[in-house]
C-alpha cells in the first residue's frame, strides 16, 4: 500500500472529494497527508481528518501567504497541534521566487512554527523555492525531522538536508522528461531517503501533466522511481511506505 505525504484536497479544487478518496482506496493509496496552507486550509484539513479514515493532516502557513498573517495564528497551531491524526507542522519554509517578497517575515514565521514543531516534538514538511541555501542553514539549528516537500535542488543539497535527518519527496515532476536534476537525485540516493507525494491538485505526473492531480496518481510516480533506480515497484511501495510511517506517527492517531 502507498502513502502520499503531501496534497491539497481541499473544495476548493475538487468538485467531489468522496470520489477523490474512492480512487485513492482503488490504487492502493492506504492513506493521505493533506496540508494546510492558510487559516482556511488549515481549518479544512481539520474537518478533512475528521470525515476521512485514510485521510491525515499537517497544518502550517505557507511562506506566499503571509500577506494578512496574523500573531493569533501561532495559538491556532498549538491548539491544535496534538489533535487527533494531525501529523505534522507544514506546509511551511521560504519562498522568494516573486519580486518584492519580504524575506525577513518569511524567516521570522518559518522559525516561529519551527520552535513550535520542536516543542511539540512533530517533523514539518518544507517548501523551499528559490532559496534553498536560507531554507537549509536555518532548519540545521533545529533538532527537526520531515520532508523537503517537491525536491528540486541539486544531488549535493539532497545529501546535506538528508545528513540533517530529512526525507526528500519526490512527486510528479519526476516523470517529466527534462527534469535532470531530480531524476539524478532518484538514482544517487538511497531508497530509504525518499518519500512519495503528488502535492495535489499540482504538478501531476506523466502522461496527465498539464491535468488536475490527484493521489490516485501515486502510482505512477512510484512505477517512475523503480526504472531509475532498477528495483521493483513493489520494493518501492514496501520502502517509501516504511519512510513515511518512520517520519509521520499515524499509529494511535
Amino acid at each position: 500500500m502507498y502513502i502520499d505525504t503531501h496534497c491539497h484536497i481541499f473544495n476548493e479544487y475538487y468538485d467531489n472529494i468522496d470520489n477523490v478518496i474512492l480512487k485513492c482506496i482503488e490504487n492502493k493509496v492506504c492513506r493521505i497527508i493533506v496540508s494546510g496552507f492558510d487559516i482556511n486550509s488549515n481549518k479544512e484539513v481539520l474537518k478533512l481528518i475528521d470525515k476521512y479514515d485514510i485521510v491525515y493532516g499537517t497544518i502550517g502557513f505557507h511562506p506566499t501567504e503571509l500577506d494578512n498573517f496574523q500573531d493569533n495564528y501561532y495559538s491556532f497551531l498549538e491548539e491544535h497541534i496534538n489533535d487527533k491524526k494531525i501529523v505534522g507542522i507544514g506546509e511551511i519554509g521560504l519562498d522568494y521566487h516573486y519580486e518584492n517578497t519580504d524575506k525577513e517575515k518569511q524567516k521570522e514565521v518559518f522559525k516561529r512554527q519551527l520552535e513550535l514543531a520542536e516543542r511539540y516534538n512533530k517533523p514539518v514538511v518544507i517548501h523551499t523555492r528559490d532559496s534553498i541555501n536560507d531554507t537549509y542553514n536555518i532548519l540545521k539549528d533545529y533538532n527537526l525531522n520531515g520532508s523537503i516537500h517537491c525536491f528540486s535542488g541539486s544531488l549535493e543539497m539532497a545529501k546535506e538536508f538528508i545528513k540533517l535527518g530529512y526525507k526528500i519527496g519526490i512527486g510528479g515532476v519526476s516523470t517529466y522528461k527534462n527534469a535532470k536534476n531530480i531524476k539524478e537525485v532518484i538514482k544517487n540516493i538511497d531508497l530509504s531517503y525518499i518519500l512519495l507525494e503528488t502535492d495535489s491538485p499540482y504538478l501531476a505526473p506523466e502522461p496527465y501533466r498539464g491535468k488536475i492531480n490527484g493521489p490516485q496518481n501515486i502510482p505512477l510516480i512510484a512505477e517512475n522511481i523503480s526504472e531509475l533506480k532498477n528495483v521493483t515497484i513493489q520494493e518501492v511501495m514496501r520502502v517509501s511506505t516504511s519512510n513515511a510511517e518512520a517520519i509521520f506517527d499515524f499509529l494511535d492517531k
